[in-house]
């Protein structure tokens, strides 16, 4: 979880699961090649691995043999009738009736002179590759007759003139040394048209539905050069989410200590029965492995009767104690709650990386630890709080862009029918967070997202300026355009996630100044404001009695008392984001964490009133 204070059912199987690997006979690697296109100085091999009879794995390998260095590839092959790719990684895969293709995903397309990089992909069917072809030319290098070269590429489709049922795409032009004929479109892997300028405008499209353009270029000697790096634009509407919104919040194990709060607490707040779901934080991410954040506080810990849900004391022999015993005995008296473990946060995030480098290992120790026959009917399902794939948190990660789908694709492999979401950045700047990792391809794999719109700023920047640290919206002198919360949702809906699985932020917290005399944002300040457990922040519950609210700006709450300015979040303005939140047809909220919240909370009630 983004917040500066936080501490810390199945193996993925290859084919039997659906992943199914396609078969190749015979040869495990082979060079395919077909009359030549254009010149190259590249080649393309197949290899094959597992072949179980419906199936197998195979890899694909591009080699720089040339004396420059290729900027990217595109491999293109036929299948026979009955043979399919069912999954790939490390390229994105697209095809059009038995025609397929293979492109680099950018980081790594650039190959030096002698280098050589590898993809796979598992598949169903019997036929092997054929007709192959590598940037347009032949597999083994050759040349077409004549010298005549293929196309390039031409640039990335842009969406623009987006309605609920049409779009239009635009690309930048191909180069080639006879001249470019025309553009073959392709929406996702089928070719819809072909045009001689550098726009196709689209329709006949359905609401609130990613489509994924490709177009290829035609030269006047009828050679095709390679696909461009595909766009995917999103048509507006449609994003109705059904049945309940999901209210959630944060639980933390290490609560228990100095801020004494406890599952108790949810019960004599009122909160519990105003929620759906809870993300128990946090389980640790070591090793490769899922393992016990707070081995004491899980699961050990003896509770007397007055701290009891039940209102029973915990005996010496009793098999399960500890908050997972606890929150076991909140959903006997809530059965409508879902409990979901939560994995990493900022502090516990550094595992992510070794783990990501096997994900179906990873995920099946995740499984295991879950499942545990202790506690196995007290969780609903996993949440990875992963700050940040191929980005930087507390600790930088460089797994790549792909990391991210290959890890929610293990865990939903294994977690089959059981929740499975994340907490995602909601840095929506141009190159920032969001932009450094495939969230969208992620997407099918999940039940939602919980965007943390908060801690956009705070005293980290010791002189300000003062700004709101959950701006739902910009504002004029706001310190850093895409750190709003409508910035982010607007971001995630534009790569392909819908609204229906983006769940909105809220802090249950104050982030803060000292030293200030300006009251509106803006001001400087001498550094962080004291705060109970951190200087910099402060709970709701403290800071609505010691330092109330003296306006609002970008859709939250400020206060200047003294020399002291504080942004955070009440329940009117709670109240305000929950309509926002409806309008934009959002899965629903969540929030970090309880123990913020007054001691008959107010926020959490503010929440679930303004998702009624």
């Amino acid at each position: 979880m983004l917040t500066r204070f936080a501490l810390p059912k199945k193996r993925l199987r290859a084919a039997a699961a659906g992943l199914t690997a396609l078969a190749l006979p015979l040869v495990a690697v082979v060079g395919l090649s077909t009359p030549a296109q254009a010149a190259t100085s590249a080649t393309a091999t197949f290899a094959k691995g597992s072949d179980w009879g419906s199936g197998f794995d195979g890899k694909w390998t591009v080699k720089n043999t040339g004396t420059t260095t290729l900027t990217s590839w595109t491999i293109e092959w036929d299948f026979p009738a009955g043979t399919s790719v069912a999954s790939a990684w490390d390229a994105t895969v697209t095809s059009a009736g038995n025609h397929w293709t293979a492109k680099d995903k950018g980081w790594n397309g650039t190959l030096a002179p002698g280098a050589s990089v590898t993809f796979g992909f598992n598949g169903a069917g019997p036929g092997a590759p054929g007709g192959c072809k590598l940037n347009g030319a032949s597999c083994d290098g050759t040349e077409q007759p004549g010298g005549n070269k293929a196309p390039s590429a031409p640039g990335v489709p842009v969406g623009s003139d987006i309605s609920d049922t049409a779009l239009k795409v635009s690309w930048t032009a191909a180069t080639d040394d006879t001249g470019v004929k025309n553009y073959d479109v392709l929406r996702n892997g089928t070719k819809v048209a072909t045009v001689t300028g550098l726009t196709y405008s689209d329709s006949n499209l359905t609401a609130g539905t990613s489509y994924t353009y490709t177009v290829v270029a035609r030269d006047t000697a009828d050679l095709t050069g390679p696909a461009s790096a595909p766009g995917t634009v999103r048509t507006t509407g449609g994003d109705v989410v059904t049945g309940d919104k999901v209210k959630l919040g944060y639980f933390t194990n290490w609560g228990v200590y100095g801020r004494n709060y406890h599952v108790k607490n949810l019960v004599t707040s009122g909160s519990a029965a105003k929620i759906t779901h809870i993300n128990y934080a946090f389980g640790n991410v070591q090793n490769g492995k899922c393992t016990i954040g707070d081995a004491y506080a899980d699961y050990e810990r003896a509770y007397t009767a007055d701290l009891s849900v039940d209102g029973v004391a915990d005996t010496w022999d009793q098999p399960l104690r500890g908050n997972f015993n606890q929150l076991r005995e909140l959903k006997r008296l809530y059965p409508h709650i879902k409990v979901i473990w939560s994995f990493g946060g900022w502090t516990w995030s550094g595992g992510f990386g070794q783990a990501v480098q096997n994900p179906a290992a990873f995920a099946k120790s995740c499984h295991d630890l879950v499942e545990d026959p202790r506690w196995a009917d007290v969780f609903d399902g996993i949440d990875l709080d992963w700050e940040y794939p191929n980005a930087c948190g507390l600790t930088c990660d460089t797994s790549g862009a792909d990391s991210f789908r290959k890890m929610t694709q293990a865990m939903r492999t294994e977690f089959g029918n059981d929740l499975v979401t994340v907490a995602v950045s909601a840095d929506a700047s141009q190159g920032g967070n969001i932009d450094k990792a495939d969230y969208a391809a992620g997407a099918p794999y999940l039940d939602w997202f919980n965007v943390m719109t908060y801690d956009f700023f705070g005293a980290w920047a010791a002189k300000g300026p003062t700004a709101p640290h959950s701006p739902l919206t910009a504002y004029d002198g706001i310190p850093k355009a895409g750190f709003t919360s409508a910035d982010a949702i607007a971001k995630y809906r534009s790569i392909g996630v819908p609204a229906s699985k983006l769940l909105l932020g809220i802090g249950f917290y104050g982030r803060g100044w000292t030293g200030v005399t300006q009251s509106a944002p803006g001001g400087t300040a001498t550094g962080a404001a004291a705060g109970t457990y951190e200087t910099g922040i402060e709970d709701y519950k403290v800071l609505k009695n010691t330092c109330p609210a003296t306006g609002t700006v970008a859709g939250t709450a400020y206060a200047h008392c003294g020399t002291n300015w504080w942004s955070y979040d009440t329940p009117a303005t709670i109240a305000a984001k929950m309509a926002w939140t409806k309008g934009q047809n959002l899965r629903g909220a969540f929030f970090w964490e309880f123990s913020g919240d007054t001691g008959n909370g107010e926020l959490v009630n503010a929440i679930h009133t303004g998702l009624q």
